[in-house]
């Protein structure tokens, strides 16, 4: 296999230069390897022949034997077309050409006969097949069966170059090569009755039944899967026995103080257990790197805060990082008002922070007499030094990149017990996959007295009654968002703006104070609009999704999304998550068109009948795939996935995993002769150019 990752597809006959530079940039096809690997999406039956009389509409791709009768070209300019009458013996119809017009008509003739494949449609009272695949009986590509449609990009398409020239390429490949190596050692391979990697190959591209092509895919699928889960476990396992960390034996004054004098309510049995789990990474000598899981209002702050205590404890300092700047000082008031009582001094780092008061930050950072500091990117500049920091907390740790948060590490000669965190639910196949050198934590519990959020979903018709319920909790003293998903309006998309709903929001509620805050307002600007809700004096908060993290009224009981068939679910879960902070019963309410996708009402369906973040997220990979989940974490995938799918291929990811994990259970390094080719394929297949698992 390793000389198929070396060998240029610009010798591949029918390919050549030209070919080989369109299939680079298009498809990332550059090897013989890459071309062996570039999997079908699709199957079409290609083991029977129809009879023209028998067309239906609706049909799908048909294959029908027969002659052209006549060829002609037709209309002129951009309208110019090659109208093949073909029969099959009985009956005629049109096959239709709009590109490559002469080549087409140089290469088929009149009187010979051929397999055209193609969607029958009805046009002008007859039948008609427009840009068919074109076989010879002889060809190659003309074998029955079950026939591989494969993902091409239409530039691809207007140079001539089809599903069947893959085809036929990859075949080429099958039929002479001789360097299809097995790729997993023959124990996996027996113990897990995997198929043979040539049988693999050779069945996804050309199956030999229904039965054979499963056993293809889940073959190509596992080894996928497999390797992916060998390299993070194996930068795990380096970084946890070679990167040593703070040791923190004590549970002392600042802890026991908190608990016994200042802990606003009992912890659930989840804050307990993850907090036992944190403890117990801080008393290996290792640096901890801990993922937090938990739904929106789950109490991760007050977690955060318990395990920043212990770190005070030992003598050393802590940080936590927010992503906005209304999201750091929420932190930062929440937490003054549970821990400066026991004496804890902590303080706020913004870009908005004032000279004489960031000239203070330092010099208490460096004699250690300042605890804990809170802020945005603001604590990872370099002049910001502390005494000796030992914990650190990322929150909505997917909002900074990769190098943003490394640079926290640099803060001190030991590196810091680092806790990231997210209210964002991550299905538990993604998580393993793209956090799978972390420790996961997961809050599955709501405290006492949280109420669960009642979601409706409600169409443009029933606007007035919507905004009469509003006024009702208005009414008794309530507030409420009303989120937009544009700031201005745009011709091109039939969407609500804000700047027309705020407006619209003052006339239907002109007894109350309305604010609103957008992306593109100054940090200053918006400060003061939200504080004119948080403090109460404004009633209504019109915005776009910026409030989605980090703003806590508990006052605030309903949450109107507009067009919310235009938000994905995991965002639709963040927004609702903005009410039901308190203890009386809170609503949201989606708002949408009518006329919508299936699809489109399913995802809001879920929205109403669930308000758990793990159920939503699971079902949000579903329909979505994990392609765009993954996308906001910004950690590092080291392998490209072909063909397996985080979203629907559970099990795999995890015998995957079980398999890696006791594998390097028995040989750390991969050095026993029997791994020697686990490890070769790793480092060939592996695009990995930094150790994420080290920096996240």
């Amino acid at each position: 296999m390793n000389r198929l990752r070396e060998l240029d597809i610009k010798f591949l006959k029918g390919i050549g230069p030209k070919r080989a530079e369109l299939l680079s940039k298009q498809l990332g096809i550059k090897t013989y390897r890459d071309l062996l690997f570039h999997f079908p999406t699709r199957y079409l039956d290609r083991s029977s022949f129809y009879s023209i009389s028998q067309f239906e509409e609706g049909m799908p791709h048909m294959q029908v034997k027969g002659r052209f009768i006549a060829m002609s070209v037709q209309g002129e300019g951009a309208k110019t077309r090659l109208v093949g009458v073909f029969t099959d013996g009985r009956t005629t119809m049109e096959v239709v050409w709009f590109k490559r017009i002469k080549q087409i008509k140089e290469s088929y003739h009149t009187g010979n006969e051929y397999i055209l494949f193609g969607k029958p449609e009805p046009f002008n009272n007859r039948w008609s097949m427009v840009h068919p695949e074109i076989d010879t009986p002889q060809s190659i590509t003309a074998q029955q069966g079950m026939r591989g449609v494969y993902p091409l990009t239409e530039t691809l398409r207007n140079q001539g170059i089809a599903s069947r020239q893959i085809y036929t390429w990859i075949q080429s490949i099958l039929s002479s090569s001789t360097d299809i190596r097995e790729t997993l050692t023959d124990e996996i391979v027996k113990r897990l009755r995997l198929m043979p990697l040539r049988e693999a190959l050779v069945n996804i591209h050309n199956p030999g039944s229904v039965e054979k092509l499963n056993a293809a895919r889940t073959r190509l699928k596992f080894e996928e899967l497999f390797y992916l889960q060998l390299n993070i476990l194996r930068y795990s396992r380096q970084r946890t026995s070679q990167l040593p960390g703070f040791r923190f034996p004590r549970i002392g004054e600042y802890f026991n103080r908190f608990y016994s004098e200042q802990l606003p309510f009992e912890l659930t049995g989840a804050q307990k257990r993850v907090i036992k789990e944190i403890r117990a990474d801080m008393t290996t000598g290792r640096q901890m790197n801990r993922l937090l899981q938990g739904d929106v209002g789950s109490g991760k702050t007050l977690v955060a805060l318990l395990c920043m205590l212990i770190a005070l404890d030992n003598s050393t300092q802590a940080c936590l990082m927010a992503p906005t700047e209304i999201l750091a000082t929420q932190h930062y008031e929440t937490l003054s008002k549970l821990a400066s009582a026991i004496g804890v001094n902590i303080k706020l780092l913004t870009g908005s922070t004032r000279k004489k008061e960031r000239d203070m930050i330092h010099s208490q950072l460096e004699d250690g007499s300042l605890h804990i500091l809170i802020g945005t990117h603001a604590v990872i500049e370099d002049n910001v030094r502390f005494k000796n920091l030992g914990f650190v907390v990322i929150d909505e740790q997917h909002r900074f990149g990769v190098a943003q948060r490394a640079r926290l590490w640099h803060k001190n000669s030991t590196p810091p017990h680092v806790l990231v965190m997210t209210a964002t639910p991550i299905p538990r196949t993604l998580a393993m996959t793209v956090y799978g050198d972390l420790s996961v934590s997961v809050i599955d519990e709501l405290p006492p007295g949280r109420k669960p959020v009642t979601t409706l979903l409600r169409y443009d018709t029933s606007r007035m009654s919507v905004y009469q319920g509003i006024g009702k909790e208005l009414k008794a003293g309530r507030q409420a968002y009303i989120v937009y998903p544009l700031i201005k309006e745009n011709e091109k998309l039939d969407l609500r703006c804000l700047e027309e709903g705020y407006e619209l929001i003052r006339e239907t509620f002109p007894q109350y104070k309305v604010c609103y805050v957008h992306g593109k307002m100054k940090p200053s600007e918006k400060e003061h609009q939200m504080s004119l809700f948080v403090s109460g004096e404004a009633r209504i908060l019109v915005a776009t999704t910026v409030i989605e993290v980090g703003v806590n009224v508990p006052n605030a009981t309903v949450m109107l999304i507009e067009n919310a068939e235009r938000f994905g679910l995991s965002q639709l879960h963040q927004l609702r998550g903005r009410v039901g902070r308190g203890s009386d019963r809170s609503y949201c309410i989606l708002m949408s068109h009518e006329k919508i996708a299936k699809d489109t009402r399913k995802r809001l369906e879920i929205m109403t009948s669930t308000t758990d973040g793990f159920v939503i997220a699971e079902a949000d990979m579903k329909m979505r795939g994990p392609g765009d989940i993954e996308g906001t974490m910004q950690s590092g995938i080291p392998f490209e996935l072909h063909i397996a799918n985080l979203a629907t291929d559970g099990q795999l990811v995890q015998l995957a995993r079980d398999t890696a994990t006791e594998i390097l259970d028995a040989d750390p390094t991969l050095s026993a002769p029997q791994h020697r080719l686990l490890l070769r394929e790793l480092s060939t297949s592996s695009n990995t150019t930094i150790d994420w698992s080290r920096i996240s």
